[in-house]
């Protein structure tokens, strides 16, 4: 029997780690590799049209399956184009390895065609990056790399010359190590009791939630019971603590809305769990508790009181049985009363003579999305004014994922987003909120979304408009410049690849639209023609970002809705005690 080759035995170890795809696109020093997977069952090739869609769509499919996800560039070009999508990846805590193949080894250093320094490009955007230079390094280094890209959970990469993919295998694969359950980090006890201790002593306690609180739900709710304290996350943070969650008071930041950021300034407390929440300018910067797994997040943002290094599950279980429970209710219930206020204020940006405004305020079918889509439906979100409408109307309940490039906040994630979470879960409907900018930078994966025939609901607000860079040029009182282009029809575009397409451009029509898009079979995409005036000005605004507002005359700059999470706020205070 012939020695196996090392590109035959990498692609036998990620078949032993459960990897069923490698995204990326195919050609000269990947071919040994390319070719393995040709003759593997089990394992295929997903041909995607730029490399950095591929990174992305890996990135989507690991945290749909919270498995190892794989994509792959060829040397030179290739690589440079994962980059984005890797950046992306390790900001986002997704299990990824990244195959970067590589000039002949021989060649390294002289200056070949499409000579790069592979190991320092990805050195940022990686948390594992080394060279295979030599047969004798394999199987040992992918599976180190495998560890390091689960384990953080992040980004590896494997530097591969295309030579030595084909040279003969140095040792036998031989069988992983059993994969290790998931650890819990355990809070210090004295940490514990001093957390006890504080949320006992402060009369007003608020709760600041991000991505770290998964799984915790119970747990958070249970806290904000005891202590009475307003709930309020970040967008990441959003899908796991919205749902079910009597003490809701929306969120903080540049897509913010309702009454968070009173609610953690006029704490005596406030406890962040589970979050890395970047801009500083909206924390508190006094009075704050933080707990997180990560011992690096601790303190990063704001000063604080105490920093408990645990998860924030069996950490909230071991401080809940030391807490004396709270009877004075007036801060939780004035913030609730507050938040209710103010969804109630701006809502009608969205349902006044919505049937009637020409052209179409994206808000409307953002918020018909959020009825008519699945429960356990997959939006993938692109940067930018698709973000606003994510945070402000789609409704989790525990069950629906929203993914986006929420940390590294690149344009055109959502299309490529899609791929991924198309591939990890066949029988799920994906929906993408694509802008028009976004989408068109990767316009080339509505190809990909057609060859592979992927179950994708493209949704396309079309305002001819770099929406986020307009408000932000509007913020600092410039006018908009160069944040506008010629209108484009992609429904001719897709329709041309061969994906069913509808354009939209009256609001009585998006309902019936969106409803028959959602509901066919396959590939579609709906090209709603919005209002580029339509844009959302953060909840909280500084004196000098309102001036800039009015400098900026010319622009109409609508506070949007909040859709159903209106009903949500109004549901809460039905639960208030009456006197």
């Amino acid at each position: 029997m012939a020695t196996p080759k090392i590109a035959d035995q990498f692609i036998s170890v990620l078949r032993q780690e459960g990897v069923e795809r490698i995204y990326g696109v195919v050609g000269d020093s990947l071919n040994p590799l390319v070719d393995a997977v040709r003759r593997t069952d089990g394992i295929d090739w997903v041909h995607v049209r730029n490399e950095e869609a591929g990174a992305f769509a890996a990135a989507a499919e690991a945290q749909i399956t919270g498995r190892l996800a794989v994509c792959a560039g060829s040397c030179g070009p290739g690589n440079t184009h994962l980059v984005q999508g890797l950046y992306d990846a390790q900001r986002s805590a997704a299990p990824v390895l990244a195959i970067a193949s590589h000039i002949p080894a021989g060649q390294i250093g002289t200056g070949y065609f499409q000579e790069t320094h592979p190991e320092k490009l990805f050195a940022d955007a990686a948390d594992y990056c080394e060279l295979v230079s030599q047969p004798e390094q394999m199987p040992r280094i992918l599976r180190i790399a495998v560890q390091h890209a689960i384990a953080t959970p992040g980004v590896s990469v494997l530097v591969l010359p295309g030579d030595i993919a084909d040279r003969p295998a140095a040792h036998p694969t031989g069988r992983p190590s059993p994969p290790a359950a998931p650890g819990v980090v355990h809070p210090d006890e004295t940490a514990v009791r001093t957390l006890a201790e504080a949320l006992n002593e402060a009369d007003k306690v608020a709760l600041f939630c991000g991505a770290g609180v998964r799984d915790s739900h119970t747990e958070v709710m249970r806290l904000a019971e005891a202590v009475k304290a307003p709930v309020g996350h970040t967008l990441r943070g959003k899908e796991w603590i919205q749902y079910d969650n009597p003490y809701d008071v929306g969120m903080i930041g540049l897509l913010g809305y309702g009454a968070c950021h009173e609610a953690l300034h006029e704490a005596d407390l406030t406890l962040m769990l589970g979050t890395d929440f970047p801009y500083d300018a909206f924390l508190p910067q006094a009075h704050t508790i933080q707990v997180d797994r990560d011992a690096r997040k601790l303190g990063k943002r704001t000063p604080l009181e105490l920093a408990v290094h645990g998860d924030v599950g069996v950490t909230l279980r071991a401080v809940l049985p030391l807490l004396d429970a709270k009877r004075d209710r007036r801060f939780l219930d004035d913030m609730l009363r507050k938040h209710e206020r103010a969804l109630t204020k701006v809502v009608g940006a969205y349902t006044r003579n919505v049937e009637s405004h020409l052209p179409i305020h994206p808000e409307y079918p953002a918020s018909l999305l959020d009825q008519l889509a699945a429960d356990d439906a997959v939006f993938t979100v692109d940067t930018g004014m698709n973000n606003v409408w994510a945070a402000r109307y789609l409704s989790p309940n525990g069950r629906r994922r929203v993914i986006g490039s929420f940390s590294h906040g690149t344009m055109a994630n959502a299309l490529p987003h899609a791929i991924g979470a198309a591939f990890a879960d066949p029988g799920r409907q994906i929906v993408s909120l694509s802008g028009d900018g976004g989408l068109s930078m990767l316009l080339g994966e509505l190809i990909t979304v057609r060859q592979h025939d992927l179950n994708i609901k493209t949704v396309v607000f079309n305002n001819s408009s770099l929406g986020m860079v307009k408000l932000e040029m509007m913020v600092d009182g410039l006018p908009s410049y160069q944040t506008d282009h010629p209108p484009v029809d992609y429904t001719s575009i897709a329709r041309g690849v061969g994906i069913p397409a509808v354009r939209v451009e009256r609001p009585d029509a998006v309902r019936d639209a969106l409803s028959e898009t959602l509901d066919r079979p396959g590939p579609a995409l709906v090209e709603l023609i919005t209002d580029p005036n339509a844009l959302s000005i953060p909840s909280r605004i500084t004196a000098d970002q309102v001036r800039g507002f009015a400098l900026s005359a010319g622009r109409t700059v609508l506070e949007g809705g909040v859709g159903t999470m209106l009903e949500m706020a109004r549901s809460n205070l039905r639960n208030i005690p009456r006197p």
